[in-house]
């Protein structure tokens, strides 16, 4: 039985964003880049083809995006293909990151309550969103403070797992959490195994 499109190019994205990992952790930033760049391209393809409501897709192609420095385009798409609201945990995320990329931090703010509403209906997997959603919404309202704790609880998460999407060990949420408040001059700076070396 033939492998359906949308699931190929997912699978492709997926091993290439572990290539990008690989190289954001070896200090190889150019090349890294650019594999993060036509991860984006694949998790964009995939949510094309793909039935509706995989969202986590956007989210995906949103991340690598932002890793790669090159996150207006996406995050107009993504803003587009979702609507002025969320009607899950993983939509109103991928709402909430296009919005901060945009400096939209009232639509931000919307997004990381919208995501916690979202989250707290779910039997199990909340606490990632619940954390997400607080980083999110720290850095829309610009308050440092509420934002190292919040990256530090998800750096914790990340540090506890025994399994990474792509294989490979990275904390790619805060990495990406990271561009974003580096924005705002609000980075961080956390330190970890899973978190290339300043």
């Amino acid at each position: 039985m033939a492998i359906p499109e949308h699931q190929r190019l997912l699978t492709e994205a997926i091993a290439r964003e572990g290539d990008a990992h690989r190289l954001l952790l070896a200090g190889e930033g150019g090349a890294a880049r650019m594999a993060l760049i036509e991860t984006a391209v694949l998790y964009r393809r995939s949510w094309e083809a793909s039935p509706p409501r995989a969202y986590g897709r956007l989210l995906g192609m949103l991340k690598a995006a932002v890793l790669a420095g090159e996150a207006t385009a996406p995050a107009a798409y993504a803003r587009k293909a979702i609507g002025s609201q969320g009607d899950s945990p993983t939509s109103w995320y991928v709402l909430g990151l296009a919005a901060l990329i945009a400096d939209d931090d009232a639509l931000a703010i919307v997004a990381a309550r919208g995501m916690r509403e979202a989250a707290a209906g779910l039997s199990s997997g909340s606490e990632a969103f619940l954390r997400t959603a607080e980083a999110l919404a720290a850095l829309a309202y610009r308050n440092a403070d509420r934002y190292a704790a919040a990256l530090r609880e998800i750096l914790d998460d990340f540090e506890s797992r025994d399994e990474h999407l792509t294989g490979v060990a990275i904390a790619d949420t805060v990495l990406m959490l990271e561009r974003l408040g580096a924005d705002r001059g609000l980075a961080a700076g956390p330190e970890s195994p899973l978190l290339p070396r300043a």
